[in-house]
């Protein structure tokens, strides 16, 4: 169903929250169809991704460790990804 969203059981070191709610925020955008936010649509939008993102921490917390880790690696995890967030985040 959302193919942008990674597996985040088993990444060593764990998932991170921003991690976490990326994948929380994918699978809201998925399910919803809102691409843009408004007025309309922000405050039960990010309810949602807090919501699903609280439930995916404990999700992750409850689970027994993975035999294997993931063979993907999260986009918030990659040197070029990192990077540009921190440019946005700085500027």
């Amino acid at each position: 169903m959302c193919r942008n969203i990674t597996t985040l059981r088993g990444l060593e070191p764990h998932a991170t929250d921003a991690e976490i709610e990326a994948a929380a925020r994918q699978y809201v955008r998925k399910v919803t169809g809102v691409q843009q936010l408004s007025d309309a649509t922000r405050e039960p939008f990010e309810r949602a991704v807090a919501e699903i993102a609280h439930i995916t921490a404990h999700l992750l917390e409850d689970l027994p460790e993975r035999r294997r880790p993931p063979t993907t690696v999260p986009p918030l995890r990659r040197p070029e990804v990192a990077a540009r967030v921190a440019a946005r985040e700085a500027g």
